[in-house]
């Protein structure tokens, strides 16, 4: 059976991807373009991105319960390196004011994950005939 496309493994290997791509683009490209401290603001930005793809595919291996999470993880990896990546690109101050928000997203996302590991799945009652 195919796995939908939304499953949290695959928006977390599709988040890895970008992130590398991004990372490289960054090592490479962007050194002479921007200052350190944005630099620094951008390699921030890949590196939460992974550490949250790398998470999401972990919670693609759990049990379906353990899913609400991701869309927490998901929408708050966005926002939190998007709004970074969108500052460096752009260097308007006021994005990094928005980047808290995915912040307590993310955290939201591994608090729920906290309390659903472990939790037995939900089974249908099977029907007698």
């Amino acid at each position: 059976m195919l796995k939908p496309f939304f499953h949290p493994s695959r928006i977390g290997a599709l988040f890895a991807l970008i992130a590398v791509a991004l990372g490289a683009f960054g090592a490479h490209m962007l050194e002479d373009m921007i200052t350190p401290e944005r630099l620094k603001t951008f390699e921030t930005a890949v590196r939460y991105q992974m550490y949250h793809a790398l998470g999401l595919v972990a919670i693609g291996a759990l049990a379906k319960p353990c899913w609400r999470a991701a869309p927490f993880i998901i929408i708050g990896s966005i926002i939190f390196s998007g709004s970074l990546y969108l500052l460096v690109a752009t260097n308007i101050g006021i994005l990094g004011a928005i980047t808290p928000i995915g912040g307590v997203l993310q955290i939201i996302g591994w608090v729920i994950l906290f309390f659903q590991v472990g939790k037995p799945t939900e089974s249908k009652p099977t029907e007698s005939k």
